[in-house]
């Protein structure tokens, strides 16, 4: 079956996340990965936008509580914040250069890692949550 958008035609555009406090999540990807804020639009909700690496930016929005949708892992009736569980959940994956000085950077403030990498050992990984418990990836050699 062919693709209805050649493999050029897409890119990501962004990323979102609810939460109930936007701007510490705003902060806490400003800190740990160097995004930033841009301008936002003026909505009936309060949003945050980031620029993210590359061209994609990361939209945070404020949780409407009458949706009743889970506002991330924490919220789940049993959570498990262990780290080592998401290479088989839900995450988002990010590459860096400079892998070593930033899992150093995470273990500095306190963030619990779960390190790993692929079979052949070329890609090293770092798996975290967000301060929601929000999966995280960071990819590096």
């Amino acid at each position: 079956m062919a693709a209805a958008v050649g493999e050029e035609g897409v890119s990501l555009n962004h990323i979102s996340r609810e939460s109930s406090d936007i701007r510490r999540l705003a902060n806490f990807y400003k800190e740990i990965f160097g995004f930033e804020e841009i301008e936002s639009p003026n909505l009936e909700f309060k949003v945050i936008w980031l620029k993210g690496p590359g061209a994609f930016a990361f939209h945070l929005i404020e949780r409407n509580p009458d949706y009743n949708l889970p506002e991330g892992p924490w919220s789940a009736t049993s959570p498990v914040a262990d780290p080592s569980h998401l290479p088989r959940g839900h995450h988002v994956c990010f590459s860096v250069s400079n892998f070593h000085s930033f899992v150093q950077t995470l273990k500095d403030k306190g963030i619990q890692t779960f390190e790993k990498c692929l079979p052949d050992g070329k890609v090293k990984q770092v798996f975290f949550f967000d301060p929601d418990g929000n999966g995280l990836e960071v990819a590096g050699q």
